[in-house]
C-alpha cells in the first residue's frame, strides 16, 4: 500500500541555508512536529467526550434457529483501543472514515488512566470482545490499536488465546520491543512495561505456533515517542505480521491522517497469505 507525497516541502529558506537532506529533514520534521501541536490542541478539546464508556447497541433478539447471526460477507466488528492516558475520543476521525467505508459496527474500549497491568488490561479486553461476539452474532473482530492498545491487543491474541477471535489487529505506532523514551515516566508501572526487556515484552517473544491473527504494524519515521523508532515494528518468526513505515507524520497523527486511514482500511480489508502480505509491504508518505 503507497501513498503519493500530498504535501510538497516547504521552507525554501531552509534548503539554502541547510545541506539538501538535512533541509528535507528540517522541513519534514517541522511541519511534523507543527501537525502534532495542531492535533493535540484539538484532541484536549475532545477529551472529555471520550472520557465515559460508548452506549452499546442492545443484542437482537434470538431468531427461531437459534442465535442471531451476521450474514455471510458482512465485515467484522472493529475493536478501536487507545494509548496510555487516552480515551476512545482519539479514534473520532478514524470512526468517521471506518463508516463511510463499510464498516458499520465499529466500537472502542476505554480502559482506566490508573490501569497498571498490560495483561489485566487484556483480560478486560478479552471479556469485551466476548461481549461484541455474543451481542452482534459474529464469531471474529478486527482491532486497531494505538500505541499502548496495540500492545495489550497483541497481548491478548498471543498470551490469552485471542487469535480464536481477532481476525487482524492493526497497531498504531505500538512499541513492540519497547520504547526509552522519556526515562523519568518509569514511575509508573505500565510504563516499565513497555521498556526493552520487560517481562511482558518478553513473554511476547515466546513461541506463538498456529498463531491465526493476521498483524499489521503502521510504525513512523518521526515519532518521538518511539526509541528506537523500529521498536514499532513486530519481528516475530510465528506472526503472520506486515509493517508499514509512514513518512512525514508523528506519533499523535497516526490514528487521525487521512491517508493512514485508508491504510487502515485497506489492511482490515485484505485477505492475504504471508507471502502476498510481504509482496505487497509498502509505505506510506503523507508529507
Amino acid at each position: 500500500m503507497k501513498v503519493t507525497r500530498a504535501v510538497q516541502p516547504l521552507l525554501p529558506l531552509c534548503q539554502r541555508l541547510l545541506p539538501s537532506r538535512l533541509a528535507g529533514l528540517s522541513v519534514a520534521l517541522l511541519k511534523a512536529t507543527a501537525l502534532e501541536l495542531a492535533i493535540l490542541a484539538g484532541h484536549l478539546l475532545l477529551y472529555p467526550s471520550g472520557i465515559t464508556q460508548e452506549r452499546r447497541t442492545p443484542a437482537p433478539l434470538p431468531s427461531p434457529e437459534g442465535a442471531a447471526q451476521l450474514p455471510t460477507g458482512t465485515k467484522p466488528p472493529v475493536v478501536l483501543l487507545h494509548g496510555f492516558i487516552d480515551n476512545r475520543s482519539v479514534f473520532v476521525l478514524l470512526r468517521r472514515s471506518l463508516a463511510q467505508h463499510g464498516r458499520q459496527r465499529v466500537e472502542s474500549l476505554n480502559y482506566s488512566p490508573l490501569t497498571c497491568d498490560i495483561r489485566t488490561a487484556a483480560e478486560l479486553l478479552g471479556r469485551h470482545i466476548e461481549e461484541i461476539c455474543e451481542r452482534t452474532g459474529s464469531k471474529e473482530v478486527d482491532i486497531v490499536g494505538h500505541s499502548l492498545g496495540g500492545l495489550i491487543a497483541r497481548y491478548y491474541v498471543q498470551r490469552l488465546g485471542g487469535d480464536i477471535r481477532v481476525r487482524t489487529l492493526v497497531t498504531l505506532g505500538t512499541p513492540h520491543s519497547g520504547t526509552r523514551v522519556v526515562p523519568l515516566a518509569d514511575a509508573h508501572p505500565i510504563v516499565r512495561q513497555m521498556r526493552p526487556g520487560s517481562q511482558v515484552l518478553e513473554e511476547l517473544t515466546l513461541p506463538a505456533p498456529g498463531c491465526r491473527t493476521h498483524f499489521v504494524s503502521f510504525w513512523s519515521d518521526l515519532d518521538h515517542l518511539m526509541d528506537p523508532l523500529e521498536t514499532a515494528c513486530i519481528d516475530h518468526p510465528d506472526l503472520l505480521a506486515q509493517n508499514v513505515r509512514v513518512s512525514g507524520v508523528g506519533h499523535l497523527a497516526l490514528p487521525v491522517h487521512p491517508a493512514v486511514a485508508t491504510g487502515i482500511r485497506q489492511a482490515l480489508d485484505a485477505t492475504r497469505t504471508g507471502a502476498e502480505a510481504a509482496a505487497h509491504a509498502g509505505g506510506l508518505t503523507v508529507a
